[in-house]
């Protein structure tokens, strides 16, 4: 028999974007640290991107698959602000088409036991579950949390206020994820007392006697002569050496004047100090739209960002996907809300923004927060005093750029260092020159190495290379050209710039962004069916 497969179909969903992986060129100027250290757990490595955020995920790629603890991001939610040249049916493709081709390196990037969380509301939220699916796997779904973003009525709706959004959360293996906990209050904690005054502290009474059990006629006598049976329809809930024990250590409890029902002492001390997350977050837990507008003034008073989030919310996430030193990515940065919290949090981060918001919001933010000048959001609740910082990087321009016969060359505004650091991303070597041997640009192992260089290399040239790189240690060149057979030296392998890298990628592609009233819409193929499709396997 046939099984039928759930799969979400759209037009181009066929086609795939090849981004350029691009090396990062710090802005020394807007990098930033502390003068001083605070902690001996300050970071100073944290990463602040201004670019296409696909480009920057393709960048990072190579140094960090595998570890990010957690990400946030808080894409467009595709409510026609983004899409304005475009039907409705063509917004919503290309918007599927866009957030899946982040996912796909989004989920790479993530640790084994790392997890995703996705702000999203009604519009396409119900389609970003099916999409993050088929891209994380639909086992590895973890919750739909609902966030009540807003405290007022709007008693002016069509239908109904719209008072909430979703939060998606996906693990990468859920088999390897655990969520953590919320810390215990105040309110939690008012049921224990301790009116005998235990020397073990504060309790509260439990029923002895449970809903289900195998022994009906049970009955019990304790050492002050009363007798004990469950009630009509319950089963006791401990066996008979076990009331004894607590008999005589004191865990039962009588009442003041010892004529109450017997109840079982459950002691403060003995209970989880966490406590299980509910998928609904109130505003007055986590914050709501007014109070995240109210922070964003606090850094741009005249420009307070658009719909940014509460720090609270980005706080009660990474207190329950991460620890402190945990690396935490958002690659739709916005207002710089998840940096400033996870520097707070002492938390590693990585944020990627392409607006100009990264220099009028983003940086001012996380000057006050490393400076102590932030005194809002979360600051007073985790005790932040300061501390920590960030380089700042932009994305290069792209290695290839076509002359004007139209064929590929190196672009001219890259410079010997530069080209030598993209060539090794792109060929999969870490690039860690060597101060002492000119053919040594990187590795991909201890013995096999790389050499980039511009030069045409003779066949005097290539054997002086070959003899230094003797036979325990191999070694890939990438040249202009080269006077010799490809086979000639065992120990050389010998390529051409561009022609290694020709084929890899998308050239001189700057923008993958949401903006994208520049891209041709596709018209469907004559019977595509698009939405969810039942397909017979």
């Amino acid at each position: 028999m046939n099984k039928a497969k759930l799969e979400l179909r759209w037009v181009g969903k066929e086609g795939t974007s090849r981004p350029e992986p691009r090396i990062l060129l710090e802005d020394q100027t807007y990098s930033y640290h502390a003068v001083h250290k605070s902690s001996d757990d300050d970071s100073f490595e944290n990463v602040l991107i201004h670019g296409d955020n696909l480009l920057a995920l393709k960048s990072l790629e190579q140094n960090y698959t595998g570890q990010i603890k957690c990400i946030y991001i808080d894409p467009p939610y595709n409510t026609g602000s983004a899409f304005t040249h475009f039907e409705d049916g063509i917004e919503h493709s290309l918007w599927l088409t866009l957030l899946r081709d982040r996912l796909e390196p989004l989920r790479r990037l993530l640790r084994e036991d790392g997890s995703i969380w996705i702000s999203i509301d009604d519009r396409e939220g119900h389609y970003l579950k099916v999409l993050c699916d088929e891209v994380f796997g639909r086992s590895n779904f973890i919750s739909t949390i609902v966030w009540q973003k807003k405290y007022t009525q709007a008693n002016d709706a069509v239908f109904f206020s719209d008072n909430h959004d979703f939060i998606l959360v996906f693990a990468k293996n859920r088999e390897r994820f655990s969520l953590g906990s919320l810390p215990r209050d105040e309110k939690q904690n008012r049921a224990y007392k301790n009116p005998d005054n235990d020397e073990r502290g504060p309790w509260k009474a439990t029923p002895l006697h449970a809903k289900s059990g195998t022994d009906r006629n049970f009955s019990f006598e304790f050492s002050n002569g009363v007798v004990w049976s469950p009630p009509p329809g319950t089963f006791p809930r401990f066996s008979v050496e076990t009331l004894r024990r607590m008999d005589q250590t004191g865990e039962i409890w009588f009442g003041r004047d010892g004529t109450a029902i017997p109840s079982r002492k459950t002691y403060l001390s003995d209970v989880k100090q966490g406590v299980v997350p509910k998928s609904i977050w109130l505003y007055d837990e986590v914050g709501h739209n007014h109070e995240a507008r109210t922070e964003a003034k606090q850094f741009a008073p005249d420009d307070p960002f658009d719909n940014p989030k509460p720090e609270r919310l980005i706080h009660r996430i990474l207190e329950l996907a991460t620890s402190e030193g945990d690396l935490v990515l958002d690659s739709f940065g916005g207002s710089g809300t998840t940096g400033a919290v996870a520097h707070k949090m002492k938390r590693r981060w990585i944020m990627v923004e392409l607006g100009n918001h990264c220099y009028t919001h983003i940086i001012p933010r996380l000057k006050k927060v490393i400076d102590a000048e932030d005194q809002g959001g979360i600051t007073k609740a985790v005790d932040w005093k300061g501390g920590g910082g960030f380089r700042f990087y932009e994305l290069a321009p792209s290695l290839l750029k076509k002359d004007k016969w139209d064929n590929y060359i190196i672009n001219p505004e890259y410079n010997a260092e530069m080209l030598a650091e993209a060539m090794c991303k792109h060929l999969g070597f870490m690039y860690e020159p060597s101060d002492s041997i000119y053919w040594m640009h990187g590795h991909s192992t201890e013995s096999d190495f790389i050499y980039i260089t511009t030069q045409n290399l003779t066949r005097e040239m290539l054997q002086a290379i070959s003899d230094e790189v003797g036979d325990e240690r191999t070694l890939l060149i990438c040249c202009k050209a080269f006077r010799a057979g490809k086979t000639e030296f065992p120990n050389l392998t010998l390529e051409k710039i561009p022609n290694a890298i020709l084929k890899r990628c998308e050239w001189d592609k700057d923008d993958y962004s949401l903006q994208v009233e520049s891209l041709k819409a596709k018209e469907p193929e004559p019977g595509t069916q698009q939405g969810l499709v039942f397909d017979e396997e």
